[in-house]
């Protein structure tokens, strides 16, 4: 099977893709009422501002899953970091190891530009991805907390309307 995988990345004509793995992570992680993207500002997003980076996982020229990853940056390191946003293979493809594939291909890319850390979250009740990602030695960062601020309330911050 090693010969047959490929990571593709993703070009502006692939976006009726990229948001259909995007509906069945959504899916998946039972979020698909949150999905509110518009396909032309998501096209915008990753081909013109390239926000972030999308490559198909491809198994035997098809596409089964996707992944995406942007760059943050680390104050205590002095060095950039790869977070990966999205790894979603389809149901019928999972347990051949391209899960692995797909961390090991990121892997590649954050030495090649000198990322010093991976980064992901992980829902707190998805027992399967957790004991994966465990196995690759990766460590849950369990003394921080996630904060986020969604467009209304980051408005209302602006204009000091808090409540």
């Amino acid at each position: 099977m090693e010969n047959n995988i490929e990571f593709v990345k993703a070009e502006k004509k692939d976006i009726d893709d990229i948001i259909s793995f995007i509906e069945g992570i959504a899916i998946y992680e039972k979020m698909e009422d949150q999905i509110t993207l518009d396909k032309e500002d998501l096209k915008n997003e990753l081909f013109k501002k390239e926000a972030a980076y999308v490559y198909f996982i491809k198994l035997d020229s098809k596409k089964v899953g996707y992944i995406v990853y942007f760059y943050n940056f680390s104050t205590f390191k002095g060095h950039r970091g790869l977070y990966v946003e999205d790894i979603y293979i389809l149901p019928e493809y999972r347990h051949l190891g391209l899960g692995r594939k797909a961390f090991s291909f990121l892997a590649q890319i954050a030495l090649d530009n000198g990322c010093e850390r991976m980064e992901w979250v992980c829902l707190n009740w998805n027992a399967p991805s957790i004991k994966f990602y465990k196995s690759m030695n990766a460590k849950s960062m369990d003394e921080w907390i996630i904060f986020r601020l969604v467009k209304d309330d980051i408005e209302k911050l602006k204009d000091n309307k808090i409540e």
